[in-house]
């Protein structure tokens, strides 16, 4: 199954579509840490990060995790070895925290772009993640909640996402 987001707003699954937000650049062949832009290409997805805080696990076939509060991602070119993935924060190392305030994060799943052996700089939390007005993120895909809930219904942990 793929998800395909078309455009800065739809994202489809079979006849689902879903008015969605991107990158505040848009898409890109050419992405880079920090650039706003969103990753064109067809990727894998990883498994369903939630709060459960605030949140009931969601119906899915996904692997569901429980954000912790030390839980973040590695956005930082001098660690190459944690570069785009979950770590334990630090200090030291700049990293997009997981348990957010806000609500956005309350479900994420991370889109594997730059995933297996990550180029430092390519761009790295490329995330599909809440959004409750639709304004642009900073590169990654974002869903209404109820959307994003019948989304991971009818997603499994093969699923790929393409971005055009």
């Amino acid at each position: 199954m793929t998800i395909f987001v078309k455009n800065k707003h739809t994202l489809q699954i079979d006849e689902f579509k879903f008015k969605c937000c991107i990158g505040k650049k848009g898409s890109s062949n050419e992405k880079k840490e920090g650039d706003k832009k969103t990753p064109k290409g067809t990727f894998k997805i990883e498994n369903l990060y939630f709060r459960k805080d605030r949140k009931e696990k969601p119906i899915t076939l996904l692997k569901c995790i429980e954000i912790k509060k030390n839980m973040g991602w590695c956005n930082d070119v001098r660690f190459p070895k944690e570069y785009n993935k979950l770590i334990k924060i630090k200090k030291e190392i700049k990293h997009e925290k997981l348990k957010r305030k806000d609500y956005k994060y309350d479900f994420l799943i991370p889109i594997k772009y730059n995933f297996l052996k990550p180029t430092l700089g390519k761009g790295s939390c490329i995330f599909i993640h809440l959004t409750k007005n639709y304004k642009p993120t900073a590169g990654c895909v974002a869903l209404k909640e109820k959307d994003f809930l019948i989304m991971a219904k009818l997603i499994k942990k093969n699923s790929k996402i393409k971005i055009y």
